[in-house]
């Protein structure tokens, strides 16, 4: 009578570090739209219950900012993060460079940089042309909208890492012998259940 039954939320485990630093032991695997991490696991393994793996696995504590968010949700919080469509569908975030190459095919600027506004004009020698040439910003830089660029980051988080199957009976091994408590020690009372003292905050 004088202790409650709740869940522990304060013990967690890990894979074990040659685990993690061998990626031979996962596979590559892409979210797709609003799945959870229970939908993956009774995808990949038959058991939904298999959920904390897919986390696990992938170093996820926080489901609700490292885990891509539903459309509904990413909608919502993207309106009110920038305050209208306008904002978020024709702001510009930021600026990223196209590849400039010169007239033999050399890469005289790559692709992918991220420029600022009014970023000033690449000038260079063309031997080829026997000619210096100027490309001023705005014909080697595309725009990356607010949303395309929040989209991108919810993408980021799509593409995960999930343990083989074949490996799930070492992991179960290592957590068995981690996470239980002994018994006869003072906070075992069943197979399911210990004891802890709570210590309470004012």
């Amino acid at each position: 009578s004088d202790y409650t039954t709740v869940k522990n939320l304060f013990k967690r485990a890990s894979l074990r570090i040659d685990i993690v630093e061998n990626l031979t032991y996962f596979d590559k695997y892409t979210i797709i739209g609003d799945e959870r991490p229970d939908n993956v696991a009774y995808k990949i393994y038959g058991d939904a219950n298999l959920d904390w793996l897919i986390l696990l696995s992938n170093n996820i504590v926080n489901i609700n900012v490292e885990w891509p968010l539903t459309q509904y949700t990413f909608d919502k919080n993207m309106l009110e993060k920038y305050g209208s469509y306008e904002n978020l569908y024709g702001g510009i975030h930021h600026y990223l460079s196209k590849e400039i190459k010169d007239s033999s095919g050399t890469t005289i600027f790559p692709s992918g940089v991220t420029i600022q506004p009014n970023y000033p004009p690449i000038v260079y020698y063309d031997s080829g042309l026997q000619k210096e040439v100027t490309v001023i910003s705005n014909k080697f830089t595309t725009e990356v909208t607010n949303y395309e660029y929040e989209n991108q980051l919810e993408n980021d988080k799509r593409n995960i890492y999930i343990l083989k199957t074949n490996y799930l009976n070492v992991v179960f091994n290592d957590l068995d012998s981690v996470m239980k408590y002994k018994k006869g020690s003072q906070q075992y009372v069943s197979e399911t259940l210990k004891r802890g003292d709570n210590i309470r905050l004012y």
